[in-house]
């Protein structure tokens, strides 16, 4: 069966894809900033709430909020369809953003603690979430002089991979795949004194059990297992959208990693301290979370 399905994605649903991806890029390249956003927003917003998957998100909502009714949850998901929207307008137009411009679309919040980082001569962690624009976290460090590592899932498509790429170019720092092979780059990184991105609000299924809503989420533990191993910060940053292409970077102060001499449950606290920063982000601003993850398990 995979012999068969090969040369097609290979050589037809590959190229179609990665074309319609193009032209999608290419039509937001084309619009300015704010306009490439709200058009984005305007699309996703009138047509993701009809999907299917759109079912997930409600069913998570109402797992997360219980004390939510049917109209204020069907608003929430209404707001995260526009936040992606408006995330894929923006995308393109990353390069072009002055994360710490005075009249800049971003307004940031605890750039000293990255100037820290970046004088402390010891490698260091940062994690966040898929919150508003969340790619800005990225930029806002390579701006201030601290390139980030940054652990992501590549595309099943080599093409629309390299259009991604394209996107994240404006951003210093390598980019590590998922799986062992990532896992040997994020031990090198750190041996090196780099700092690491991540992004660990997604559920894996090899991970550990871990508080989210007040049900387990099964989470992945590498942060703790590196924070504790090379003794390094672990910085809160998250993304909030002000108003439409507008927003405001906060960078916390690092979190604080406390050693009992039990691996097992410092790794535990230490992503139990994760997704409780995580929480109170999301609870500030649901609409802006995806909520599209099966994060719990059914």
């Amino acid at each position: 069966m995979t012999s068969v399905q090969s040369p097609l994605n290979r050589y037809v649903f590959h190229p179609l894809q990665a074309l319609a991806a193009f032209l999608v890029f290419s039509f937001f390249r084309l619009l300015s900033f704010d306009t490439a956003s709200a058009v984005g927003g305007w699309i996703a917003r009138s047509i993701g709430p009809r999907l299917a998957v759109s079912r997930r998100a409600v069913r998570n909502l109402e797992r997360a909020f219980p004390e939510k009714g049917p109209s204020e949850i069907a608003s929430i998901v209404s707001g995260m369809w526009e936040n992606l929207g408006r995330l894929a307008g923006e995308y393109p137009h990353l390069s072009n953003i002055d994360v710490y411009a005075v009249e800049g679309p971003v307004e940031v919040v605890g750039a000293e603690t990255v100037d820290q980082l970046c004088d402390d001569g010891k490698p260091g962690i940062f994690f966040s979430a898929h919150i508003a624009n969340w790619e800005i976290i990225s930029l806002g460090a390579t701006q201030r002089g601290l390139p980030l590592d940054r652990v992501y899932r590549a595309a099943n498509n080599p093409l629309v991979e390299w259009l991604f790429q394209q996107g994240r170019s404006a951003v210093d720092g390598a980019l590590i795949p998922k799986g062992p092979k990532g896992a040997r780059h994020l031990l090198k990184a750190l041996k090196d004194g780099k700092h690491l991105g991540l992004l660990v609000d997604q559920k894996m299924n090899d991970g550990i059990p871990v508080p989210f809503f007040g049900r387990d989420a099964m989470t992945a533990p590498a942060l703790a297992e590196l924070a504790l191993r090379f003794d390094c910060p672990v910085v809160p940053a998250c993304v909030v959208r002000l108003d439409g292409p507008r927003f405001r970077l906060v960078v916390e102060e690092p979190l604080k990693v406390v050693k009992s001499g039990s691996r097992q449950e410092d790794v535990l606290a230490l992503m139990t301290a994760v997704n409780t920063r995580i929480e109170t982000w999301i609870r500030a601003n649901p609409s802006q979370w995806l909520w599209l993850h099966n994060r719990w398990p059914d």
